[in-house]
């Protein structure tokens, strides 16, 4: 048989330069690589950053507005409380009136009604009720 036929016609020296070659621009690459890869950190705590601060920009003026809201609602729960105050004394009072004219009717409409009776009751009811009857109107509320 015969010896395999010697391929490389380059010379030695210049298989040598193209190795040295080869792995000096590898390690250039790899160079690069690292490099990139070490500032891949800078760039996602920058980035971070940025999210940060553009979040800050939009919350603070939703903080600022919740506040407002926030005040705005307990001004209108106060107000609620109020008026289911109002509601409240002015459903006793038409009761205990309801109640009083039933009672004056039931008085006046008895076979055995007379003046003085009905009178009597008048009276009677004007002091359970207290002295408000005897001061007559209020005189900040009108009439329609």
């Amino acid at each position: 048989m015969t010896p395999p036929a010697d391929t490389s016609t380059a010379p030695q020296w210049v298989q040598v330069v193209l190795s040295v070659l080869g792995v000096l621009g590898g390690a250039s690459g790899l160079a690069a690589i690292a490099a990139v890869v070490a500032q891949r950190g800078k760039f996602k705590a920058e980035a971070a950053d940025m999210l940060t601060d553009a979040a800050l920009t939009l919350v603070q003026p939703m903080r600022v507005r919740v506040a407002e809201l926030e005040a705005e609602a307990q001004a209108a729960r106060e107000q609620l409380r109020t008026a289911r105050e109002q509601t409240e004394r002015a459903t006793a009072t038409l009761s205990d009136l309801h109640a009083m004219l039933d009672r004056w009717y039931a008085l006046i409409f008895a076979p055995d009604a007379t003046l003085r009776s009905i009178r009597s009751a008048v009276r009677e009811d004007r002091r359970r009720r207290g002295a408000q009857w005897d001061r007559g109107p209020d005189p900040t509320r009108r009439r329609p």
